[in-house]
């Protein structure tokens, strides 16, 4: 299990605070929310916010593009210190390229797909990148419950990438992830686990995280 705290739901003001939280608590990776008000109805964090973060942490920067021409973006993240950077199939029409060239820039590849869209749409590129992004609630705000039929959705994938002997590929599961449903999730073939408020709203983040590893490795 790997677990990537993110930082959209953290306190703006004192991100610094919240890198330390995920440092202490043993996260693996920082997961950064991009989003532009087109591709989803909200605007968050960019390069800069990546490029100041990026000399407080040795944690893997996980780049989640919620936007439209992705393409646009991939470079200036990965100067800003990605080191993971994912886009959403529904946002391209040329998924290939844009692997390339996130791949050219030195960074691992990630293709992530909103809750209504099959996952057909992603089989082609699978064995391009290094890991698929399951959206589990409506992307673009935190806070959300994990949508009904989520875990048929994980677990499909998952046998997927074991028939095609694809098991290097990571799934991410990203809304909705609490405590109380994370053992679920990683049981369903899960790799990553993608939580904000359930870290950063609670009195110790830290302690919270450790908790995550706890479970998932009960």
């Amino acid at each position: 299990m790997k677990l990537a705290p993110s930082i959209l739901s953290a306190d703006f003001s004192d991100l610094k605070t919240a890198i330390n939280q995920c440092e202490k608590g043993g996260a693996d990776w920082i997961h950064v929310d991009v989003m532009d008000n087109q591709f989803v109805p909200n605007l968050t964090i960019g390069p800069p916010v990546v490029k100041s973060i990026r000399p407080i942490t040795d944690k893997i920067l996980d780049v989640h593009m919620m936007v439209v021409e992705p393409e646009k973006l991939v470079e200036s993240f990965a100067r800003a210190g990605a080191d993971i950077i994912t886009f959403h199939i529904e946002a391209t029409d040329s998924p290939g390229d844009i692997i390339q060239l996130i791949k050219s820039c030195g960074c691992k590849a990630g293709i992530s797909l909103k809750p209504s869209t099959p996952l057909e749409t992603i089989y082609p590129y699978v064995d391009a990148v290094d890991l698929v992004l399951v959206m589990t609630v409506e992307p673009g705000f935190g806070g959300q419950g994990y949508l009904p039929g989520s875990d048929e959705k994980i677990s499909e994938l998952k046998t997927y990438l074991k028939d095609q002997c694809l098991d290097r590929v990571l799934i991410e599961v990203d809304g909705g992830v609490k405590l109380h449903n994370c053992k679920q999730i990683l049981e369903n073939g899960a790799d990553v686990l993608v939580a904000g408020s359930a870290i950063f709203k609670t009195e110790n983040p830290t302690n919270t995280i450790q908790e995550f590893y706890n479970l998932g490795a009960s």
